[in-house]
C-alpha cells in the first residue's frame, strides 16, 4: 500500500481534526455572546458608561451627579457581557434626592438613582441632552422633553409617550436592574 503525502502534511491529522471539531464550539460560544448582548436590560445586570473617562466602567452611585445631568450606559451582565448590541438597550441614569420624586418613581429607583431607556418615544433618537432650567431629559432629534423625577412623563414636544423605566436596586455602591422596562422601548412604530 502507497503512502500519499501532501505538501502541508495530512489531510486529516491530529489538528485539522480537532480544528473542525472545535470551530462550530467557537462560532456556537461566539453567536451565544452575541445573542446575549442584544438581550434587553436582565435581573441584577448592572450599568457601564457608554462614554467619557470611565467609558466600560461600572456606573456607580456617587458618580453621578446629584439634580442630574443624565449619564448614558448599557447594561452589563453579571459575566461581564455588555448589552450593547441594540440601541434600544441604551438607558439613562439620573440620580435625585428620593423626596423629590413622585411616588411611583421612588418606588422604582434606588438610593434616588433613577433609570430609563434612552430612546426617544417619538422616532427612536437617543435622549442625550439636559435642560437645566427644567432640570429634565431632552431628545436632540425633535426637541421631546422628559421630567425623570415622574416616571418620564412628556413636558413638551412630540414624543407621544413617557420614557419606559427600570426599576433598580441596590448593588454594591452601584445600582442594578431590579426588573424590565415598564413598556415598549423606541419610537412609534409607523
Amino acid at each position: 500500500m502507497r503512502r500519499l503525502d501532501f505538501p502541508n502534511g495530512p489531510l486529516f491529522g491530529r489538528r485539522a481534526v480537532l480544528g473542525l471539531t472545535l470551530t462550530p464550539l467557537l462560532f456556537g460560544a461566539a453567536r451565544a455572546d452575541e445573542e446575549a448582548a442584544k438581550m434587553p436590560p436582565q435581573p441584577d445586570d448592572r450599568f457601564v458608561f457608554l462614554t467619557g473617562p470611565k467609558k466600560g466602567q461600572v456606573t456607580q452611585i456617587d458618580d453621578l451627579p446629584l439634580g442630574g445631568p443624565q449619564v448614558q450606559a448599557y447594561p452589563v451582565s453579571q459575566d461581564g457581557t455588555v448589552r450593547n448590541e441594540t440601541p434600544l438597550n441604551l438607558v439613562i441614569l439620573t440620580r435625585f434626592d428620593p423626596a423629590g420624586l413622585s411616588e411611583e418613581t421612588r418606588a422604582r429607583s434606588a438610593a434616588g438613582v433613577v433609570a430609563y431607556s434612552g430612546v426617544c418615544t417619538h422616532q427612536g433618537c437617543a435622549v442625550n441632552m439636559w435642560s437645566k432650567d427644567r432640570d429634565a431629559f431632552v431628545c436632540s432629534c425633535h426637541g421631546s422633553v422628559y421630567d425623570p423625577r415622574n416616571g418620564a412623563e412628556v413636558l413638551a414636544g412630540p414624543a407621544p409617550r413617557p420614557l419606559p423605566s427600570l426599576a433598580l436596586k441596590p448593588a454594591d455602591g452601584a445600582v442594578a436592574v431590579a426588573s424590565a422596562f415598564s413598556g415598549r422601548v423606541g419610537g412609534t412604530q409607523k
